[in-house]
């Protein structure tokens, strides 16, 4: 995940393209965390190249980070296998909501710049998150609420990595959370 697995997955689909695979061209895209960046992109016919520039922080304390305190209550958390998934998943909303990661604002302002100003693309593309009160997976699609943009900044919103991005009133977490590659969407 994060910018590592972001820039895997679009080195991927863009050696996939020179080689004549167009995975934009798929009747279904599932983007989960990373992988909505990428999916978002091809999906919307974009190009992956957008990929190599990386945008300047927009708010004065320098844009979304990590708050390392937080980050390893979110592990012990996820971690404890006395705790039911649905439980987990709200304790890590919590924390995510008191984390100092800077502001949604500057999350949703970096998806814009990553994967265009766009509507949601004809192709249809799934976004996995999780909703950080009741620990429930939320799928976004072109019919929801989210523009394209703050559903990818809600996917890869990794508690105390990202701040939880609020869409609807409510706020949402990483999709990886509900699963790590969602393959049972395709079905």
């Amino acid at each position: 995940g994060g910018p590592v697995g972001t820039a895997w997955l679009a080195g991927l689909a863009a050696g996939l393209g020179r080689e004549g695979v167009d995975l934009g061209a798929a009747d279904l895209i599932v983007g989960t965390s990373a992988g909505a960046i990428v999916g978002a992109i091809l999906a919307s016919g974009g190009d992956l190249d957008r990929l190599a520039v990386l945008p300047a922080p927009t708010d004065p304390e320098g844009g979304v980070r990590t708050d390392p305190d937080r980050l390893a209550e979110v592990f012990a958390t996820l971690g404890d296998t006395g705790l039911e998934r649905t439980e987990a998943l709200r304790r890590v909303g919590r924390l995510a909501a008191t984390a100092s990661t800077g502001g949604e604002e500057a999350a949703i302002a970096r998806m814009r710049f990553l994967v265009g100003d766009v509507q949601w693309p004809d192709t249809p593309l799934l976004i996995p998150s999780v909703d950080a009160e009741t620990g429930e997976a939320v799928i976004w699609d072109r019919h929801g609420a989210a523009s394209l943009p703050e559903a990818v900044a809600a996917s890869i919103a990794f508690p105390a990595t990202a701040p939880p991005i609020t869409i609807g009133g409510r706020r949402y977490i990483d999709g990886a959370l509900r699963a790590g590659i969602n393959v049972d969407l395709a079905g």
